[in-house]
Formats: C-alpha cells, sequence, structure tokens
C-alpha cells in the first residue's frame, strides 16, 4: 500500500468515526476542508448502508 492511500484511508475512517472534517483537514495538513471532502474523504459501502437506513426511518416516520 502507498503512503498516500494511508492518507485517503485516514480521512475515510476519521469520517466515519464522526471526527470533525476541519479536524481531519488539519490532521492531513490541507490549506481547505474542501480538499479534505471532495478529494480524500470516501463513501464506504458501510456509511452508504447507515444513510439508507437513516433515510428509510425517516420516511416511515420513526425520526422526529
Amino acid at each position: 500500500m502507498r503512503f498516500h492511500a494511508l492518507r485517503h484511508g485516514h480521512a475515510t475512517i476519521g469520517g466515519e468515526e464522526g471526527v470533525p472534517l476541519k479536524v481531519m483537514s488539519e490532521r492531513l495538513g490541507h490549506s481547505s476542508i474542501r480538499i479534505t471532502a471532495d478529494t480524500y474523504s470516501q463513501v464506504t459501502a458501510a456509511t452508504d448502508r447507515a444513510a439508507a437506513a437513516q433515510i428509510a426511518a425517516a420516511i416511515d416516520g420513526q425520526l422526529p
């Protein structure tokens, strides 16, 4: 695995664990959170499934 790929993984895992985007951006040395969000953060299958479940719950009226 290349070092650069580890940086992408770091940003993705941080996002999944709720680390604020600004914190991840500073940890990676980016000048803007936009770089972190648009280039480094990825949507994983687990995150996508969680989003689908959250939206389904809202449609079913389970969320306020």
